[in-house]
């Protein structure tokens, strides 16, 4: 596990979106794993930059999202499908043939489940998979709990993920959520290369364990350890607990 300690979240974006663009422009028909929430918002508008400057070109890639909310249309303003238009593929050539994400709207959630993990498999498995972390350790939603999850699965959402996320259903004057779809950890782990962006004092406790602590579903994102090929980025805050780097 590589661990970068930048100054601010500016600097954290440039890096990330420097290693995302570079493997688009060495493979076009990229499989990217994308992630929503705050941690990945200024990278990705690093990456709609280098688009607008003809840096790179996102029409070839394939791309597959983490997670949805159960229950939650693509066209629902807190869904994640609206959330990675609004910030990214809409903003960019990304074909949207190519984009990847779990339905919230499935009936039958375990066939929508099945679909996913033979979809990602069928693409060939996720070049670049960018993930944030939760105040719980969690990794997409992957919560603390007992094991760890291979493929897609249904999870309950913890009271401390839905205290982080509920701000911005209430801005609409909706309720969140409790259940949400979730790639597994197996599908994260088996992406060739893994970057995580954790910014802010709420996250240290998180990162101390992911970096430092023992490898436990209790903190989810800790089995990250284990991958070959891990880049953590951390600003000041986010790496305040860590020993000296």
């Amino acid at each position: 596990m590589k661990v970068i300690v930048l100054n601010d979240p500016i600097e954290i974006s440039k890096e990330a979106a420097e290693i995302i663009v570079k493997q688009v422009n060495n493979n076009k028909g990229s499989v990217l794993g994308f992630a929503t929430g705050a941690s990945p918002v200024e990278t990705y508008k690093r990456i709609i930059e280098k688009y607008e400057q003809g840096e790179v070109s996102l029409k070839h890639i394939t791309t597959f999202n983490l997670d949805e909310y159960v229950g939650l249309s693509r066209e629902n303003v807190n869904s994640y499908f609206y959330f990675m238009k609004d910030n990214l593929f809409g903003k960019t050539d990304v074909n949207f043939d190519k984009v990847n994400f779990l339905s919230g709207e499935a009936e039958d959630t375990d066939a929508e489940c099945k679909r996913y993990w033979n979809k990602i498999k069928e693409s060939g498995g996720i070049d670049i998979q960018l993930l944030g972390i939760g105040t719980n350790g969690h990794i997409g939603f992957n919560e603390p709990g007992d094991k760890f999850a291979d493929g897609p699965f249904v999870v309950k959402l913890t009271q401390s993920t839905i205290d982080s996320n509920k701000k911005y259903f209430e801005a609409v004057g909706d309720t969140m959520p409790e259940y949400a779809l979730t790639m597994g950890i197996g599908d994260i782990m088996r992406a060739r290369k893994i970057i995580l962006i954790a910014t802010g004092e709420s996250k240290a406790k998180a990162v101390k364990a992911l970096v430092e602590g023992q490898v436990t579903p209790e903190c989810p994102a800790s089995i990250l350890q284990l991958h070959a090929d891990v880049t953590v980025f951390l600003d000041k805050e986010s790496a305040s607990l860590l020993g000296d780097r």
